[in-house]
């Protein structure tokens, strides 16, 4: 299936005229939204850690010259460009279709592959791995957590007893076949520490935007909602709530939320899930 950005339509609409702003898109992906930006006059820095899309990158490169600059990096590297001078920072959490679609990445139950589900395979620690290294406690905590699996302790067993290789392998380990897709989600949202590198991008970008800027963040999965919401409500708080302190002397309203429409989803069933959020640095 190809990739489309997901409320696409909703960022430009919060992000407003971005003619001459210098935009930092955190998650490249197929390059749906830097494009975007990029037509509309925006200059553009892009992180993407998956080096398979460094190609498409390079054909950005070629037609947008200085306006963009493509980092092949986790976007938690946003915190070494020392700067606060970005007018827009943009996150597409989740996973891409391009990255579900390739049978050889091992990120879905649909394909039989080694049982990878790196987005950067550049790192040592593919699903298999993880699996065979980690503690069985460790292991039932992460099948919980970031799949709801109720049985996490009885599976993580079952896994550490057969050790799969393959994707078909630990699709046929899970009993429930309504847990497979929670089981594949939590593996894979372990192996790439998706949650970690939200919480350190966000942190971040707290004191990069200029005033006026904005945080804009699409997301797939109630954690990764949870972490955005529970992140704005710190920036946007002014009462002194001993609960939400605050962070810094820097205050942010809240912008309105979005979910896809009919005719998008119609689109692109995908979408389904997707839930931004943003707020504006005053």
């Amino acid at each position: 299936m190809k990739h489309i950005p997901v409320l696409l339509d909703a960022v430009l609409k919060t992000l407003g005229d971005i003619k001459n702003r210098t935009i930092v898109d955190c998650t490249f992906g197929a390059g749906g939204y830097s494009r975007a930006f990029l037509e509309n006059g925006a200059k553009v820095i892009a992180f993407d850690r998956d080096i398979n899309v460094v190609d498409d990158a390079k054909k950005l490169k070629q037609e947008y010259g200085d306006n963009f600059l493509f980092i092949n990096s986790a976007f938690s590297g946003i915190s070494e460009l020392n700067s606060n001078d970005f007018d827009d920072v943009v996150f597409d959490l989740g996973i891409s279709s391009m990255q579900i679609d390739n049978a050889e990445r091992g990120f879905s139950f649909r394909f039989d592959a080694p049982l990878d589900m790196r987005m950067d395979t550049r790192s040592e620690i593919t699903a298999q791995r993880l699996i065979q290294n980690i503690t069985e406690n460790d292991l039932a905590d992460i099948l919980y957590e970031y799949g709801d699996i109720k049985s996490s302790h009885k599976l993580a067993h079952i896994l550490k007893e057969h050790c799969p290789t393959t994707t078909f392998e630990l699709r046929d380990l899970i009993k429930n076949p309504k847990d497979v897709a929670p089981v594949f989600q939590a593996l894979r949202i372990a192996v790439n520490d998706e949650m970690g590198q939200i919480k350190a991008a966000l942190d971040a970008v707290h004191n990069m935007l200029r005033p006026g800027g904005r945080c804009v963040c699409v997301t797939f999965h109630s954690l990764e909602d949870r972490i955005v919401k529970n992140t704005f409500r710190k920036w946007t708080q002014t009462e002194g709530d001993p609960r939400l302190p605050k962070l810094s002397d820097a205050e942010y309203e809240s912008l309105k939320t979005f979910t896809p429409s009919d005719s998008e989803l119609n689109q692109n069933p995908r979408s389904r899930s997707a839930h931004m959020r943003a707020v504006q640095k005053l």
